[in-house]
This record gives C-alpha cells, sequence and structure tokens, in this order.
C-alpha cells in the first residue's frame, strides 16, 4: 500500500481516483481549493484546503504526510475559456505543477502521475494517435499540459525523478456504484450536459460546429469511463512505485463517436429528446482526436471494463438523476 498525496482531488476524475485508492487501502491526502470540486465527493483520506500556488501550504502539506507519490489533477479544463484567458491557463497549469515539482523535490518525494490531455496533439494527421506523435497544442490549455511534460521530462533527466503522463481523452461517465459523480455547476463534459438537458437542469444543449470534415459535420472525439482512466492511475502509481521508468501513454479506447452520435445516444438512454441548438465552432477545437491505447495495454496490462458509449452515458445519467447540483 502507498501514501498518495493528490491534487485536485475533489473535483470529478480526482474522486474517482481517490475513491479507487481508498478502496485499494492506499492512504490518501487530498490538496485542493475548492474552486470546482467538491469536499462531498472526497470519499478516502483527508482534504487540506489550498492553492497550488501557494508553495508554502503545499509543501507543509506535503511534509506532513510524507507520501511515495504525487497524483496531480489540479488544473484548469475548459478550451475556450483557456482561448479568452491564455494566463490563467498558463498560470495555473503550468506554474502551478512547477509549485507542485518544487513543494516535490524539498520534500524528498521523487514519483509523480501527471495528468496530460490529448488536447497536447493538436491536430493530428493520422488516426488513432499513438504517444509518438508530434505535440502541436492548438488551443492555451493544451500547451499550458505540453509545457509540463516538458518539464518532467527534463526532471527526470536533472535526476532521481520518475514520473507517468496520461494523456486523458474525453472523460465520461460516473462511479457504476453511484457514490460519486461529475458535481460542477458549469461542467463542459459533453456527456454531462446531455444528461443534464435531459434532467431539465438546463433548457437545452449546445453544439459547437457542424461543418468540421467529419461524416456528420460535429467533432469526433474518444469517449472513456472516468473508472477505467482510474483504473490507468493505478496502475501507473503500480508501475513507478515498482521502478518503471519515466513514461507517456494514452488513455482512451481507441473508438471515435462524433458529438451527433452522442446526443442522439443520449436521448436513446434517457427516454428523453432533449432540444439541441446548432451553434457556430468554438475556438480551439480539434476535428477529431482518437487514441491509439495499445501501449498502456501492453507496458501496464490496462483492461478497460466499461468500454460501451451507452454504459458510460447510462451511469452518467443515473447519478444526474439523484445529485441535486
Amino acid at each position: 500500500m502507498a501514501r498518495v498525496f493528490v491534487t485536485g482531488g475533489a473535483g470529478y476524475i480526482g474522486s474517482h481516483v481517490v475513491k479507487l485508492l481508498g478502496e485499494k487501502g492506499n492512504e490518501v491526502m487530498v490538496y485542493d481549493n475548492l474552486s470546482s470540486g467538491n469536499a462531498g465527493s472526497i470519499l478516502y483520506g483527508r482534504l487540506v484546503r489550498g492553492d497550488i500556488l501557494d508553495f508554502e501550504k503545499i509543501k507543509t502539506a506535503m511534509e506532513d504526510f510524507q507520501p511515495d507519490a504525487v497524483m496531480h489533477f489540479a488544473a484548469k479544463i475548459v478550451v475556450p475559456e483557456s482561448v479568452r484567458e491564455p494566463l490563467k491557463y498558463y498560470e495555473n497549469n503550468t506554474c502551478g505543477a512547477v509549485s507542485v515539482l518544487k513543494a516535490m523535490r524539498e520534500c524528498g518525494v521523487k514519483k509523480i502521475i501527471f495528468s496530460s490531455t490529448a488536447a497536447v496533439y493538436g491536430q493530428p494527421e493520422k488516426m488513432p494517435i499513438t504517444e509518438d506523435a508530434p505535440l502541436e497544442p492548438v488551443n492555451p490549455y493544451g500547451q499550458s499540459k505540453a509545457a509540463v511534460e516538458r518539464i518532467l521530462r527534463d526532471s527526470c533527466l536533472a535526476g532521481d525523478f520518475g514520473y507517468v503522463a496520461l494523456r486523458y481523452f474525453n472523460v465520461a461517465g460516473a462511479d457504476p456504484a453511484g457514490k460519486i459523480g461529475e458535481t460542477k455547476k458549469d461542467a463542459t463534459h459533453l456527456v454531462t450536459m446531455c444528461v443534464r438537458a435531459a434532467c431539465g437542469k438546463r433548457d437545452k444543449l449546445f453544439v459547437y460546429g457542424t461543418d468540421y470534415t467529419t461524416p456528420d459535420g460535429t467533432c469526433i472525439r474518444d469517449y472513456i469511463h472516468v473508472m477505467d482512466l482510474a483504473d490507468a492511475h493505478m496502475l501507473a502509481l503500480e508501475y513507478l512505485l515498482g521502478g518503471g521508468k519515466s513514461d507517456v501513454f494514452n488513455c482512451g479506447y481507441g473508438q471515435g463517436y462524433s458529438v451527433q452520435q452522442v446526443v442522439d445516444t443520449a436521448k436513446k438512454v434517457t427516454g428523453v429528446d432533449f432540444p439541441v441548438e446548432y451553434a457556430q465552432r468554438r475556438p480551439g477545437d480539434p476535428p477529431e482526436l482518437v487514441a491509439d491505447s495499445a501501449k498502456i495495454k501492453q507496458k501496464l496490462g490496462w483492461q478497460p471494463r466499461y468500454d460501451d458509449l451507452k454504459f458510460i452515458i447510462k451511469t452518467a445519467w443515473e447519478w444526474e438523476k439523484k445529485y441535486n447540483s
């Protein structure tokens, strides 16, 4: 069992990983400023409320806990906002990660699992995308994450330090046991917005862009269930603490669905013909992002359990019906 320090552990993805860490008997400290997370979503461990940019506070918390590894989730993730407010994203995502890494160095913590993103690839020419594809982000969000990956590589070259960067594709769904799910009021994940529209929590769903070079004109994405992603973090932790070399892995299923396909499936799963409004493209959205996940399966032994769009939407729907946001 390990002691794991989790930044952003009250957030959507972080809380699902904390749940799995706790269920597997690991000791957890969550460090979160609760700007978008929910303390009620933390099912295991202790919460320290603080910002990753507050170096002295995060260093003190880390010194107190003495973790074996850090999982770093705390980040801003809304692509259009990153285009409007790039400095906010570079400050929080890039400078914030540097703050976490400095605290780790001061406390002698030498292993980190970093939440990266498929946005680091930009608009790749080949699908599905392999980890050796060039990093050419087309928005500040992707740039801020790619910068952290470079910092991690440099830190690894500089000394006794190991990392795994997990490049998430489109994370969706909720804990199948129904204990936790997305709680952020202004969540921008497509599946969440679909089920909230079906519940009546949103007046309608907006679809941005119908003129992409895809079969139905809407963006294509690879949707991965949040608990399969949590499993990937457990395997990455085991790999790092077992002496594995620093590496990068895609987290996706290798199957793309268009926005329109997700909307149509959500209407079938929920049984609600919720209103949809079609709007102009948003800046910074690539037409298609689909993962080649062969590497994580081969090297870490990752075996997805929930690779089914209907099931992903069903878990989000069941959560949304019971959660009063």
